[in-house]
């Protein structure tokens, strides 16, 4: 009894060692010895600023080799677990061994999709701004609706949200809305959600019941930290304020709260009034300013590489990553990694898990493809 779960089991050592080997897990707990090193060293703390970057460091020095550890004392739990129960010829453990093995393939699955991090800033939070298209109500609407299922993702993932700007559409849906989401590889998840959404359907706003096609863009960029010297001139800066806009009554802000920046030498417009303060706001707004700047020179700079070594432009902000259609059929697909799927309600309420991780994949191979047509291979 129990052969195919032991078998399952060897399964699982054999895809934990190598992704052992592929996160470097020995190299990265020999880095942490030399971290903890310094940080027992006198006089650590005296620059506080600095000792929070090496603690901050070792954190996520410590993530990496965390969950390959859990991992590893699990799978061998249940080996000893299946090994006992087959001895004893013990079917009542059956329901047990199934709801571990279960646990470790979610648990394994998960660890060899965060193996597909490449890029540094997929660690960073994410901040992210939904903009309707061209098509007033309509488009305001499916900027609602891609709202909801991002903020039901993140809420699956356990990531946490903060709702930066909000700016309601005047019959229905949202004109624009910015979010801060920040979690375990926030930015390297939500990523794949950037570009040009288009919504087929039924028009709930048509009197006629016509088919109605809208555009919605996701905007997403990672955060920058104080590693990545941004300078913002001051005079490039133009600051409107202005009052925050409410559902009326007490909920209306009494006071000049609200902060718009303008950054001259580029036009990029940002808002932020979701704090009390305009202080606070006026932060918040740098901080999304300084992301969106990074985030252009970045795509520039991937642009021209991808220009030369594939002859094309890659798939960049304004492009059309996918299609949902509800009418006359139900069908969800990505125009850039073919992934589908006719379960369009799920996804809709945050389930996109098959997007993310094709995403994760496809992209993995275009780099590895462009790496090797730049180093003569193909």
């Amino acid at each position: 009894m129990y052969e195919a779960e032991a078998q399952s089991v060897a399964e699982y050592r054999k895809r934990l060692a190598e992704l052992r080997s592929c996160l470097n897990v020995d190299g990265v707990k020999r880095e942490i010895e030399g971290v903890e090193k310094v940080m027992s060293q006198h006089g650590f703390w005296d620059d506080m600023e600095s000792a929070q970057k090496v603690v901050k460091n070792l954190k996520a020095l410590k993530a990496v080799v965390g969950a390959p550890d859990e991992l590893h004392r699990e799978i061998e739990d249940a080996a000893v677990l299946i090994e006992m129960a087959a001895e004893e010829e013990d079917a009542t453990l059956e329901g047990e061994i199934a709801g571990h093995m279960d646990s470790i393939r979610k648990k394994l699955d998960r660890l060899e999709l965060n193996s597909l991090f490449m890029d540094p800033r997929d660690t960073h939070p994410a901040i992210v701004n939904f903009h309707p298209g061209a098509g007033g109500t309509e488009s305001c609407d499916w900027a609602e609706m891609l709202y909801r299922m991002f903020t039901r993702f993140c809420e699956l993932r356990e990531f946490d949200v903060e709702v930066l700007d909000y700016q309601p559409g005047e019959e229905a849906g949202l004109k624009s809305a910015s979010l801060r989401v920040s979690g375990p590889y926030a930015y390297g998840t939500l990523k794949s959600e950037e570009g040009v959404h288009r919504l087929v359907r039924i028009s709930p706003y048509d009197a006629a019941a016509r088919r109605h096609t809208s555009f919605s863009a996701i905007e997403v960029m990672a955060e920058v930290d104080d590693s990545i010297a941004i300078e913002i001139k001051e005079d490039e800066v133009k600051l409107d304020v202005f009052r925050s806009s409410g559902a009326g009554g007490q909920k209306v802000n009494k006071t000049s709260s609200a902060v718009r920046l303008t950054h001259l030498p580029t036009g990029i417009v940002v808002s932020c009034q979701i704090e009390r303060s305009q202080h606070r706001n006026r932060e918040t707004a740098m901080n999304m300013l300084r992301a969106k700047l990074y985030d252009i020179e970045v795509k520039r700079q991937e642009s021209e590489l991808n220009a030369l070594r594939e002859g094309q432009q890659d798939v960049a902000w304004g492009s059309q990553i996918r299609s949902y259609v509800l009418h006359p059929y139900q069908m969800i697909k990505d125009h850039r990694t073919g992934a589908e799927t006719g379960n369009v309600v799920r996804v809709l309420d945050g389930e996109l898990d098959l997007f993310v991780e094709s995403y994760l994949k496809w992209n993995l191979e275009r780099r590895s493809r462009a790496a090797r047509s730049a180093s003569g291979q193909e």
